[in-house]
């Protein structure tokens, strides 16, 4: 059984409990589809639990953002957040995110951050079969850190969610088993109390962690996927 998680964002809290379930599920192989870092307090204690088992990490746009030194284009708080976390993860850190995976394919499986135009910072929210590369029938992405499973004629499409933001409503932290062909979404409760507390620690204002209580966007947008039109 492979676990495929995506978007952890420095929160440590959400990822230990959810290394727990994958843990206790058996599985075998964990695949990151990358943003280890970002928005929360603890981005270096993350990349040093997926050093230590060895999980292969996909390049996101905030681990790209770590390593290039760019801003995030979108969003000054997203780029003064980078500019806090550059300041506190370590140059052995950094060269881990570097060696991520620009996507994977594994015979008709492919995983990777945004989307195929983009594997780094491409968003899908309307699937459609153009979206799903032409060798692949089961398609794994993040980036969008809304859960989902969709049949896109006859081929797969699966986010397995965020672990660190969710934003589809849920709080829970977010992920998905792949085995057989079957590929299944799971939740994991996690102590948001935690993060909340080493965000105040670290200086954050309320509005970049009270969304974790509500599962959205910093601001208190929920997302979708859907089917396009």
């Amino acid at each position: 059984m492979i676990a495929i998680i995506s978007d952890i964002h420095g929160n440590l809290p959400a990822l230990k409990a959810v290394l727990e379930k994958i843990d206790a599920l058996g599985c075998e192989t964990i695949i990151s589809l990358g943003d280890v870092v970002g928005y929360y307090a603890q981005p270096g204690e993350c990349v040093d639990l997926l050093r230590a088992r060895g999980i292969v990490n996909i390049l996101g746009n905030h681990d790209h953002y770590i390593v290039s030194g760019e801003g995030c284009p979108r969003s000054k708080l997203v780029s003064d957040i980078t500019e806090y976390q550059r300041g506190i993860i370590s140059a052995e850190q950094v060269s881990w995110l570097a060696e991520s995976r620009s996507y994977i394919i594994d015979g008709s499986t492919c995983f990777m951050h945004g989307g195929w135009q983009d594997p780094v910072d491409q968003y899908l929210y309307a699937i459609s079969e153009a979206d799903i590369p032409a060798e692949a029938e089961t398609f794994f992405a993040g980036h969008t850190h809304v859960q989902v499973l969709l049949d896109v004629k006859g081929k797969t499409f699966c986010n397995p969610g965020a672990v660190g933001q969710p934003r589809d409503g849920d709080p829970r932290a977010a992920f998905a088993t792949f085995e057989d062909g079957r590929i299944e979404l799971r939740r994991v409760a996690y102590d948001i109390d935690e993060t909340a507390f080493h965000m105040k620690e670290a200086g954050f204002p309320a509005r970049c962690y009270e969304n974790l209580y509500i599962g959205a966007q910093i601001g208190g947008r929920i997302d979708r996927i859907t089917l396009a039109a």
